[in-house]
């Protein structure tokens, strides 16, 4: 019965995916090793947290691809894109209710859907290398953030060579006297 009364609304209003599948949407993440802070973030804000996975959020969806990024002591931050594709009711509103309900939905957001599960693995630090950070970032646009390395030092400087002596005027050669040949 209650999918013959959605099915009907989707007809009637031309919004299945907002009636079917909501305007928000649980992402549940899990890292190895387990334990790890987890931000999601869209277009760079931090918009929920999972603090220690695994576990879930609910989040509004939206037609902007979304990252997760998570961080432990001892591990390099790890990164998963999370592409925001078409969720399935959408295409119901294609074949239904034509252009009003993909609009309506599509204002929403509720024409979209992201992965969950999420399964991220953490990079242990290697000796050598920067530690990870161990607290999430205020905001995130896709890149981890990379520590400056430390400066290499200066390359020595070699003594600059001795200027070479100044070229003494050389002494006038002696003067030969030229003597006309004879003849005769």
């Amino acid at each position: 019965m209650k999918v013959v009364a959605a099915v009907s609304a989707c007809v009637l209003l031309g919004a299945c995916a907002t009636i079917i599948e909501g305007k928000t949407q649980q992402i549940f993440v899990n890292t190895n090793p387990t334990g790890a802070a987890c931000g999601l973030y869209r277009q760079g804000v931090h918009i929920a947290t999972i603090q220690s996975t695994p576990a879930s959020t609910l989040i509004e969806k939206s037609k902007y691809d979304m990252w997760v990024a998570c961080v432990k002591s001892g591990y390099q931050m790890a990164i998963y894109f999370n592409h925001s594709g078409a969720a399935g009711a959408t295409f119901g509103n294609i074949i239904l209710g034509g252009g009003i309900g993909w609009a309506v939905d599509s204002a929403t957001g509720s024409d979209n859907k992201y992965d969950s599960p999420v399964n991220i693995t953490l990079v242990p630090n290697q000796p050598g290398q920067p530690e990870g950070p161990m607290t999430l970032p205020e905001t995130f646009m896709g890149t981890p953030p990379v520590q400056a390395p430390a400066p290499a030092p200066a390359p020595a400087l070699a003594p600059a060579p001795a200027p070479a002596p100044a070229a003494q005027p050389s002494a006038p050669a002696p003067a030969t006297e030229v003597t006309p040949a004879r003849s005769g």
